[in-house]
């Protein structure tokens, strides 16, 4: 291998694996485009349209899976958290549409009905509009059960300003510094899962303020779109 371009998950697979001389490997991310993903371009009115489409309940806060509606990305543990959390009060919201053959989108509202939580769990499907849709969120959340080697939902979020609980490992332990810009959970953990959500959701407005601020610097630090096209060209010039 003369030379690899990887995030760090990978980079440490490859050096494993292969034996790879770490000084020879390049650690680029995936980037976020600012243009798009930045709280201030979105408009009041995008941000209440897409509200009115999924109907959602006024003041209540709300938790997001933004995700294609597929068994590795978690959905039934959220659903479990969801419950174990015991709130009533709260808007869950699934945003992806389903891509696996069968029917898992079924499975998932028979789970929500068996557990009670018609009125609290919704599947609203695909969405064109994510940076508005993370301005509608009180927390963002990733379970996925397999490690993602990036996986932009937790940065894209994050460049909106949104807390973010997402399961601890692969990209996520890069993308999120526990207690600092959000929050890591164990693998199928819904108990600790449901206990994150509760801190999260019960933030004082000046530490969701201050929050914010730590979660939007994270991004433009380190995972911009720019930043990847910098680091990528320099790898080309060496």
């Amino acid at each position: 291998i003369s030379q690899q371009v990887l995030d760090m998950n990978h980079a440490e697979h490859v050096i494993e694996m292969y034996q790879a001389d770490p000084a020879r490997i390049r650690i680029i991310h995936r980037g976020v485009d600012l243009d798009v993903f930045t709280p201030e371009a979105v408009s009041s009115a995008r941000i209440i349209g897409l509200a009115e489409r999924w109907r959602l309940p006024d003041g209540a806060p709300v938790v997001m899976l933004p995700g294609r509606l597929t068994s590795w990305k978690g959905h039934h543990l959220l659903i479990e958290a969801i419950e174990r959390l015991g709130r009533r009060d709260i808007c869950c919201v699934f945003v992806g549409e389903e891509k696996e053959r069968g029917n898992y989108r079924s499975a998932l509202e028979r789970d929500i009905e068996r557990r009670g939580l018609g009125g609290v769990v919704r599947l609203v499907g695909g969405c064109r509009d994510m940076a508005a849709a993370f301005m509608l969120a009180d927390v963002v959340v990733s379970t996925s059960i397999e490690a993602e080697a990036f996986g932009r939902v937790i940065a894209e979020a994050q460049a909106m300003g949104r807390p973010v609980i997402a399961t601890d490992h692969g990209a996520a332990r890069e993308t999120v510094a526990q207690g600092e810009t959000g929050w890591l959970v164990a693998p199928g953990d819904a108990s600790a899962l449901a206990a994150a959500l509760r801190e999260a959701l019960g933030l004082a407005p000046s530490a969701r303020e201050a929050l914010a601020g730590r979660v939007i610097a994270n991004v433009r630090n380190d995972y911009t779109k720019e930043l990847m096209c910098e680091r990528t060209l320099t790898v080309y010039e060496e």
